[in-house]
């Protein structure tokens, strides 16, 4: 490739297509340039024969306008066309500005198929190849036909008509503009036109459409996530009816037979004819098969794999069992002859069973998101079940025995404490009294010492459980100061002892106050 053609691949892919038209427009040396653009146009084609030679040396080409609009067009003047062109065509009045799309033997082909027949024998000519002047105004006319179609809508409402206009294409030469629209009956459009023509200033064709040509000129996607067919090629609509649909055991849904166009479907007419054919070899049930175990009712049939599925029951679906048409003829056979048959399949057909399709990886399944799903919910609830009858397990067997043990523990340390609080409430009498106590027992011995066994008989019950035997009361003969020091060791060694029996029960800090508090006071 020279730099020349690089370049002007560079150019034309940085424009923009004008959807419809399957074109871009650029600025070149000598003014405004067009080229056909693939992808952005309706009714495509495949020119196959193009690689094979040409048959018949032929001047007929295929012309495309916008959307769906073609014709063919005669190369009187042999100019040297190919596929992609920008050409200028005859029209009345003026000319008119189209892209070849077809040449040599397929433009034969495609007449016969579309039935094309010319005006009088005779094919429209190509004028010439388009100038820069008839791009320029080509573009212009391209510009107007958005803005066109707004306003002309307004118009037809303002006017009280019942009818919608899909569509405006301008003529390459802007002098003459097409009106499509869609009524369901007939419309006087006679005023409507005059309006037009005085408004825009053009001369007006109005051509009505159907709601099928609309979804074509107009595209989109279909339910199979294709391009609409009346997009893509087809460009002629044959009747189709509900019978299509009941012939292939469709459901009778409008919903789902319905297209874009809120018409039934072309594509029901693509498989009919195979249908047709296929049910002729089927048998026709009108009444249920007579076997020993009862009676057999129809339900459904597969029409291209040539087996009928009937049910024990007639209204509800039980029991279903698949069997091949040919055995449904020998049943049939059968009953008309006044027998009934021991089973409903063939002893042939019970052996045969049918192979599930299996699958290279879980990623491969079609319900793999599905069987997911429900393996964790049925795992969740299973466990969430077992964590709450552990918990309520736990919960049983930890009530009854916290609970004695609380009892017994509660009463061991209440009665702990009261047996603190007196030996507590004592030391801290004796401690305020302490001071008089030793002056009293300096000045009367004999009081002195019955004071002392006193204490110690008060004592005597505290200490009866204690471990160490109790200290013999001193001689009367002793000292104050060493009687006063010797029961304060017996008062010690008895908080002692109470604090090993019920360290469990109570704390450590009372006891040793008490025992310390009451020692020291003395």
């Amino acid at each position: 490739m020279d730099f020349d053609q690089t370049q002007d691949t560079d150019k034309k892919c940085c424009c923009r297509p004008v959807v419809g038209r399957g074109c871009c427009f650029t600025e070149g040396e000598n003014g405004p340039e067009a080229f056909a653009k693939e992808g952005c146009f309706k009714l495509h084609e495949e020119n196959w024969l193009e690689e094979y030679p040409q048959h018949t040396e032929g001047d007929i080409f295929e012309v495309r306008f916008k959307n769906t609009r073609r014709g063919f067009y005669q190369n009187v003047n042999n100019l040297d066309l190919k596929h992609g062109d920008i050409v200028a065509v005859e029209a009345a009045p003026g000319h008119d500005i189209g892209i070849i799309s077809l040449t040599g033997d397929m433009v034969l082909k495609q007449m016969r198929r579309t039935g094309f027949n010319p005006q009088n024998g005779e094919f429209r000519k190509i004028y010439r190849k388009a100038k820069p002047y008839d791009i320029e105004r080509w573009q212009e006319a391209i510009a107007l036909e958005h803005e066109t179609m707004i306003l002309s809508r307004q118009i037809a409402t303002d006017m009280g008509l019942n009818m919608k206009i899909g569509d405006v294409e301008y003529q390459g030469d802007k002098i003459k503009a097409i009106f499509y629209y869609i009524a369901d009956e007939r419309v006087d459009f006679r005023e409507l036109i005059k309006v037009f023509a005085e408004r825009f200033h053009i001369r007006i064709e109005m051509k009505q459409i159907g709601a099928r040509q609309e979804a074509g000129r107009i595209g989109g996607l279909g339910a199979c996530g294709r391009e609409l067919c009346c997009a893509s090629w087809m460009s002629t609509f044959s009747s189709v009816t509900t019978g299509a649909a009941r012939a292939q055991d469709l459901s009778l849904n409008p919903q789902k037979l319905a297209g874009q166009c809120s018409k039934l479907k072309c594509c029901m007419m693509y498989e009919y004819d195979a249908y047709a054919d296929a049910r002729k070899s089927l048998p026709r049930v009108r009444e249920p098969l007579q076997t020993v175990d009862g009676e057999w009712f129809l339900v459904k049939t597969d029409i291209l794999a040539g087996m009928m599925t009937f049910s024990s029951s007639k209204d509800t679906m039980s029991n279903l069992t698949t069997i091949s048409a040919a055995r449904v003829e020998e049943i049939l056979a059968a009953n008309r002859a006044g027998q009934r048959v021991e089973q409903l399949p063939d002893a042939d057909e019970v052996n045969d069973t049918i192979e599930e399709p299996t699958y290279r990886s879980e990623e491969d399944s079609i319900t793999r998101f599905d069987k997911a799903k429900r393996r964790n919910k049925k795992s969740r609830n299973k466990q969430k079940a077992k964590g709450e009858a552990r918990g309520e397990q736990k919960e049983a067997a930890a009530k009854e025995p916290k609970s004695e043990n609380q009892a017994t523990r509660n009463e061991a340390a209440q009665e702990a404490k009261q047996a603190n609080g007196h030996e507590a409430k004592g030391t801290g009498n004796e401690s305020k009294n302490g001071g008089n106590e030793l002056k009293n027992e300096q000045r009367n011995p004999g009081k002195r010492d019955q004071r002392a066994r006193t204490r110690n008989e008060k004592a005597q019950p505290a200490k009866g459980q204690s471990e160490k035997p109790q200290n013999e009361p001193k001689p009367e003969g002793a000292a104050p100061e060493q009687q006063a020091a010797a029961e304060g060791q017996e008062r010690s060694n008895n908080h002692r002892s109470n604090h090993r029996r019920f360290n469990h029960h109570r704390r450590r800090s009372n006891g040793g106050q008490g025992g310390n508090g009451g020692g020291n006071a003395e």
